[in-house]
């Protein structure tokens, strides 16, 4: 190495500036080797020229960015210069640290902060080097101190960035160092060296703070960073012992590796370059460390003194916020007496004589309690101030200066009650809880009486504050619930900041304005504490993790609880209110539950308490649909939240507290309204012989929700969130709620018309998920069936019916049903609910099972007295077990069933009293009425199940004894009301029903097997006999102001029956029938009175308001129209030449009916848009208008067709001038479905699809499965017949329709009507039996022609008719055949002629022949043509020409002359213009 050390110095040392970052730590190394080993390294290069330039260059742009790795080695650097090279030292230092303090200026250094760090960690490390080298020297000192270490600390006081880099703990620890020093340090001269050094520093850092802060503006960031400064300087140890790594710099020669005892660390303590440790002096002892040295202690205590006064002098003259902040961080860290005296000055005490004795001693005697009360409270109560919580830690700086706790409390006690504001108060709450040294100064007063009760008082002003408030009170106000929040929420220790008592009665105020909530109004509640109660109320229950709840704050929770789980409409509250609700509530359970689930011996009050609410609210009856879904959610919330609980069985034990009992269920079953049995009695599916319709819904409730339905949806919903949980529940709870839950579903499905409130129920548990087989699913029901059959076997009723919903449904196999009816002797003797029971499961048992029961039943049938023959155990309930069995069909055994008629045969001759024949019924017990129903209900099913012929004496006894009971049904139609009665007559009906459908399917071939006379008595007596006492029935029931005459309502259930029967009176029946006379003043009307009243009578039903009536009456209308035209032809003179344009009304009765049922379409489908399909809702109001409207015109055009072709001319142009066809025409096409399919036939492509134009539609009375079908069925229907029997009516609508609809009617026509009239019309022709003299006619279906050939004497005319594509609304052309012995003219006119026939005629083709070959014959007879149309018959009344002029003496068609008047505003005759008389 001595060998090349030339080399080595020269390039080491001249590459001092290398910046390569790779590089740079191998040469610093390389550096310090060469200084260590190469002693004579500086005589190959030029220090002063070559190396330290370089290294200054380096220094004062900051290390280039490599200031962590250069200036960790400057300190060795400089500690192994021999003194000759840095000679003389005074500039070499000053230069070098001048670089240095140069370089922490770059932008680079202030951004990056492990820059900055080494920057500054390399100045001080090397200025306590160079000071520790040459103390003594006074020129170096002042240097060091004045020159370097005092401007370094003002650049960085002005600087915030640079006072990341620790510059003061490292200057704290230079002095700590240097004090350390001069305490420990006996030499003579190095003690008051390191004293002068220090009293320097001292003198110049004051008077540069002093500068910074004795500015009217202070700069803030200058003055930040006095005060950061101060504050670290006062702290006795460095916080930089800890965490401080030194440098390890090994030199190699003087270690070798066996001795490592030997390392040498480089740090800015070593006091000389030989072998001693440069090492930072050892920690003071443990006593000694938290103690300031006396040489810091006095100077900083002045310079804190002097700095204070300033800024009070600057707060007292300018207020002077700057000043104010910068106070209150220096008494943070030096609140001592000496300081608040200074900052008092020469005031005196003020406000003593205001306060107490202990108070105004306690000012005399401390300073910082006089600065509180004189000045601080002055700036706390400002009120302009915004922010003061720098006042609030000079508040603690002065509570510090207080001896004990005890005068703390009593200064804030005395300031609370008198001085202090509430934000001051929570800004003084919110430090202790951040502080625990803080909390501890202020812990009595927190637990303090005067603190409790002055915010008890708070509470209670805050939730009875008035509406009408002001902004400054709503400061306040808000500044109030801040507070409240802040005691409430915050906890030291699993304790309440303030006592326990007070944290109760403040919950306890607040609970009690909750409860208040419901009687305000929503827009009040808007404004009213609610809100801030749900703040405080969240904060309190989701910050009290260890506390246990207080009582008052489990009422409290409660409370919100219900506030929750109760509907909008009842709490008034807003949307954003109720979801704060939810969410204190949440969080307060969740308290709860984890609270609970610790302590599971002690039950929550909230819990029990909840549970007997919501038991309360369910069996309350008092609930709406939207109540209920409120109160699910709520419920639902509260269930998930229980879940998260540590004991599993809490939610069990809430369920079962919810739970009513056995007697409490029974109570709510009963409470139901009964009106679902009206189904099942007549449908069959029960029987029952007494009166128990008690219970109705009232008007006012039609909107609550039966108790049951509640309380088995809240349950169910329950045990839904328990079952995904797999909680098991004890006591078959689960089984138990199921079977109640399937209760209230069936009781539902029962009813006839369910109002909206209940099916909105059921589809609520739908969407909720609260199904049978969601339940079933999810947890072990394997003994709800049998619980399902006892219940059943021990009521019947509903229970019955859910068994046989379960089958129906496949919930259950029929095996497992099995089980339960395995022996049949066990269902007898009869009970009801036994009864019930077995007429439930007929529809699904065996033959075999079915023969069983019927075994048992048939003997028991045979010996009974009278008695016997009404009860359940006797004649009533084993016929009822038969009457189901036989109605599913499945008894082929005529004997048996001949055996039971004789049986009632001899019923009927041993005890004829209980056969209700003609007697009034309001005497007559409920079982008689029982076991009447099950007769007549037995006679029906018989008639129609027993193929085997009946004898003459087994006719009598059937046909007699329904009309005796028929009259009994007739006579007490006051009593339909009750629902035995209602039965009575419906079953009555359906026996007259039965019978008429019997008699009206004979055939001759049927007609040999029964007895001799029987048609003939049926059609002269017994059939009379019932339309003579149904029809007036009929009139009767329909003019009572019924409130519901819905068809599916049970007071209207024997309209069915009575109706259907009534379709299949004779038409001759009909027409010699006479009601009441009903005749309407001023009807014009050519009908005999008899008739005319029928039409009156029947007519106006067409708008009844049950379907049945409407169709029955239909059906009669209908068998009455074809006989009502002749009575208009025989008058038809009297509409001759007279009248311009004559018209004729089709029946007024009809016609006056069609007026009201349109205005009420109009207001049903005036609005939508012809082509825009309407739905009808089938047996709604719209729905009965809507078909009585079309019936309506069916009957109008029935009439229209049997009319003759005068009269149809007549019709027509009635119905022309009151538009009431283009009226329905509009309304079909918003009727009539897009497409016409029957949509079973869909599928079969290979026949033409059956539409609502090929297919007749069967209006039955029973039949309500295609009931949707029914209205655009009928529609189609009543289309067809219009364009069949109207075309031309319909072609002029068609032709002058806007555009829109001319293309939907063409489209819709073309696809779907034409080719099913085409195709009719063309088969009219083919099958006609018209002949005509001298024309023949024939047709050819594929290409939808009509040839017509007349001839007469030599003449031959052959005319082709082509159908349009379109047909009936495009015109018909007219093309010549043959042509023999005619004019070319009159070819011409003829063929004009026909073609006007057919095209403005509303008859069929052959009708128009006729109407044209007659027009031809009467001008072959000499019948001269009218001058005016040029043909012999008017094309529209079918007149001739009779009308002449007196001058020319050529006649003229009415018609045309009236046309012709009216057109040209003249008299004169067309041919002569001579006048006309």
């Amino acid at each position: 190495m001595k060998d090349e050390a030339s080399k080595v110095s020269s390039s080491v040392l001249l590459s001092i500036d290398d910046s390569d970052p790779i590089v740079c730590p191998a040469l610093w190394e390389a550096v310090l080797y060469t200084l260590t080993t190469i002693k004579d390294c500086w005589l190959h290069v030029n220090a002063k020229k070559s190396v330290f330039p370089k290294l200054s260059a380096v220094l004062r742009e900051g290390g280039r960015g490599l200031a962590t790795v250069i200036y960790p080695y400057l300190l060795p650097f400089i500690s192994k210069l021999p003194q000759s090279i840095t000679a003389p030292k005074l500039d070499f230092f000053k230069n070098f640290l001048t670089s240095l303090i140069a370089g922490l200026s770059t932008e680079r250094i202030k951004t990056s902060f492990s820059e900055c760090s080494a920057v500054v960690c390399a100045f001080f490390e090397c200025l306590r080097f160079i000071m520790q080298q040459n103390l003594g020297e006074e020129e170096i000192e002042e240097m060091l101190i004045n020159d370097q270490l005092i401007p370094f600390i003002d650049e960085v006081l002005k600087d915030p960035r640079l006072q990341d880099g620790q510059l003061f703990d490292h200057l704290a620890e230079t002095l700590s160092s240097w004090e350390t020093k001069a305490d420990m340090e006996k030499d003579d001269k190095i003690a008051p060296n390191l004293e002068k050094v220090l009293l320097n520093f001292w003198e110049r850092l004051s008077e540069i703070c002093a500068v910074k802060i004795d500015e009217p503006e202070a700069d803030l960031k200058s003055v930040w960073g006095v005060s950061s400064l101060l504050q670290v300087l006062q702290k006795p140890k460095s916080s930089l012992k800890s965490s401080k790594k030194f440098v390890r710099v090994r030199f190699a020669d003087e270690m070798p590796e066996s001795n490592k005892e030997n390392e040498k660390c480089v740090s800015s303590e070593g006091e000389n370059s030989e072998g001693s440790e440069l090492m930072a002096e050892p920690p003071a002892s443990h006593h000694r460390s938290d103690i300031i040295s006396p040489l810091r202690k006095k100077p900083l205590e002045d310079l804190v003194c002097r700095l204070a006064e300033m800024s009070i002098n600057y707060v007292n003259d300018q207020k002077s916020e700057q000043h104010l902040r910068f106070l209150s961080t220096l008494l943070i860290s030096f609140s001592s007496t000496q300081v608040f005296k200074v900052l008092l000055g020469d005031e005196k005490e003020r406000i003593i004589k205001s306060k107490p004795l202990e108070i105004a001693t306690l000012i005399q005697r401390n300073p910082a309690v006089q600065f509180l009360y004189q000045k601080l409270i002055g700036w706390l109560n400002e009120e302009q101030r915004k922010e003061a919580s720098f006042l609030v830690d000079i508040l603690y700086s002065a509570l510090c200066c207080c001896d004990n706790n005890k005068e703390r409390k009593d200064v804030l006690d005395n300031l609370t009650e008198v001085d202090l504001k509430w934000n001051s108060v929570v800004q003084i709450i919110e430090k202790a809880c951040s502080s625990s040294d803080k909390h501890a100064l202020v812990i009595p007063w927190l637990k303090g009486d005067v603190l409790g009760e002055k915010l008890v008082t708070l509470a209670d002003h805050l939730c009875n504050k008035d509406l009408e408030s002001t902004v400054s009170s709503e400061s306040h106000f808000s500044e109030g619930w801040t507070l409240l929040s802040l005691v409430l929420s915050q906890h030291v220790k699993n304790d309440y900041l303030i006592g326990e008592v007070y944290v109760e009665r403040i919950i306890v105020k607040l609970h009690e304005t909750l409860s208040k909530a419901t009687k305000l109004s929503e827009a009040e509640n808007n404004d009213s504490s609610v809100s801030f109660i749900c703040d405080v109320a969240f904060h309190y229950f989701s910050s009290a993790k260890g506390c246990l709840l207080l009582p008052s704050s489990e009422d409290l929770l409660l409370t919100v609880f219900q506030l929750c789980a109760q509907s909008k409409e009842k709490t008034h509250l807003p949307d954003f209110l109720i979801c704060k609700l939810k969410n204190t509530w949440l969080s307060g359970v969740n308290l709860l539950v984890h609270q609970t689930g610790s302590t599971t011996d002690k039950q929550s009050t909230f819990l029990h308490l909840s549970a007997l609410w919501l038991k309360n609210q369910v069996q309350s009856s008092s609930l709406d649909i939207k109540s209920l879904q409120c109160l699910l959610s709520a419920v639902d919330d509260l269930l998930n939240k229980l879940l998260e609980s540590d004991a599993t069985s809490l939610l069990g034990v809430y369920i079962g507290s919810v739970m009513p009992n056995n007697n409490e269920w029974e109570k709510m079953r009963q409470s139901l309204p009964i009106q679902w049995l009206h189904r099942p009695l007549l449908e069959g599916r029960l029987s029952l012989n007494y009166e128990c319709f008690k219970t109705d819904f009232k008007e006012e409730d039609t909107k609550k929700l039966p108790s049951h339905l509640c309380t088995s949806a809240l349950l169910s919903k329950m045990i839904l969130v328990a079952l995904k949980k797999e909680i098991v529940l004890e006591n078959n709870e689960l089984e138990k709620i199921i079977a109640e839950l399937l209760y209230s579903l069936q009781w539902c499905e029962e009813l006839d018309n369910p109002p909206i409130f209940l099916t909105g129920f059921c589809e609520m548990l739908q969407k909720m998920n609260i199904t049978y087989d969601n339940l079933c699913g999810l947890g072990n029901t394997s003994g709800l069936l049998q619980l399902l059959f006892n219940r059943s076997r021990e009521h019947g009723t509903l229970w019955s019916l859910i068994i046989a919903k379960l089958i129906l449904s496949r919930s259950v196999s029929s095996e497992e049903v099995k089980r339960h009816y395995r022996r049949k002797e066990g269902f007898f003797p009869l009970t009801e609910g036994n009864m019930h029971t077995i007429q439930s499961l007929c529809p699904f048992l065996s033959k075999e099972d079915k023969k069983e029961f019927i075994a048992q039943c048939i003997p028991a049938l045979l010996a009974w007295t009278e008695e016997d023959l009404c009860s359940t155990n006797g004649g009533f309930g084993h016929l009822a077990i038969f009457n189901s069995c036989l109605q599913t069909g499945s008894i082929d055994d005529g004997e048996l069933l001949h055996g039971i008629l004789k049986i009632l045969i001899c019923w009927k001759k041993d005890h004829e009293d209980i056969f209700l024949f003609s007697c009034n019924l309001s005497e007559v017990s409920p079982e008689i009425l029982g076991v009447n129903i099950e007769i007549i209900r037995f006679l029906s099913l018989f008639l129609k199940y027993c193929s085997s012929p009946l004898a003459e004496s087994e006719w009598d006894f059937i046909m007699c004894s329904m009309l005796a009971w028929l009259e009994t049904t007739s006579e007490n139609h006051a009593l339909y009301s009750v629902p035995l009665v209602q039965l009575f007559a419906c079953v009555s009906c359906d026996l007259a029903c039965e019978l008429s459908a019997f008699f009206d399917s004979t055939t001759r071939d049927t007609i040999g097997a029964l007895p001799v006379n029987l048609i003939s008595e049926w059609k002269e007596f017994f059939s009379q006999g019932i339309h003579s006492l149904l029809l007036p029935l009929l009139v009767t029931v329909t003019a009572g102001e019924s409130k519901d005459t819905s068809e599916t309502s049970f007071q209207n259930a024997m309209l069915k029956p009575m109706c259907e029967t009534l379709t299949y009176i004779p038409k001759d029946q009909l027409l010699s029938y006479k009601l009441p006379a009903r005749l309407v003043a001023g009807q014009k009307t050519n009908l005999p009175e008899h008739l005319q009243t029928l039409l009156n009578t029947l007519a106006p039903l067409l708008l009844f308001r049950a379907r049945p009536v409407q169709i029955a009456v239909y059906h009669m209308l209908y068998k009455l129209m074809p006989e009502l035209p002749q009575y208009d032809q025989d008058n038809l003179k009297s509409y001759g030449d007279e009248e311009e344009e004559p018209a004729l009304s089709p029946p007024a009765a009809l016609m006056s009916l069609l007026s009201t049922q349109e205005d009420l379409l109009e207001n049903v489908l005036g609005c939508v848009p012809v082509g825009q399909i309407v739905t009808i809702k089938p047996l709604s109001e719209d729905f009965c208008y809507v078909l009585g409207y079309l019936l309506t015109w069916k009957l109008i055009l029935t009439f229209f067709k049997a009319s003759s072709s005068q009269l149809r001319a007549l019709y027509s142009m009635y119905l022309r001038k009151t538009k009431s066809l283009n009226k329905l025409l509009y309304h079909l096409f918003r009727l009539m479905p897009e497409n016409p399919t029957y949509a079973e036939t869909i599928e079969l492509s290979n026949k033409e699809p059956k539409t609502f134009f090929t297919e007749e539609l069967q209006l039955s009375i029973r039949e309500t499965t295609t009931l949707p079908y029914h209205v655009p069925h009928l529609a189609c229907s009543v289309y067809h017949m219009t364009l069949k029997d109207l075309p031309a009516m319909v072609r002029l609508w068609w032709n002058s329709s806007e555009k829109r609809v001319f293309n939907i009617v063409d489209r819709f026509t073309s696809k779907y009507v034409s080719n099913v009239l085409s195709f009719q019309e063309i088969s009219s022709v083919q099958t006609s039996t018209q002949l005509f003299n001298g024309m023949t006619v024939k047709a050819r279906a594929t290409t939808r022609e009509v040839m017509a050939t007349y001839s007469i004497e030599d003449i031959v005319i052959e005319l082709i008719i082509q159908l349009p594509s379109n047909y009936p609304l495009g015109s018909i052309t007219v093309e010549s055949g043959k042509r023999v012995g005619v004019a070319v003219q009159q070819w011409r006119n003829w063929m004009l002629q026909l073609s006007t026939y057919l095209t403005h005629q509303n008859g069929s083709i052959m009708e128009g022949l006729a109407l044209w070959k007659n027009n031809v014959d009467k001008r072959f007879e000499g019948v001269e043509d009218c001058m005016i149309c040029f043909s012999v018959i008017h094309g529209f009344n079918y007149s001739l020409p009779k009308k002449a002029c007196r001058t020319c003496k050529k006649k003229f068609h009415s018609a045309c002359l009236y046309k012709w008047f009216t057109s040209s505003n003249k008299s004169t005759c067309p041919l002569c213009r001579e006048t006309f008389f």
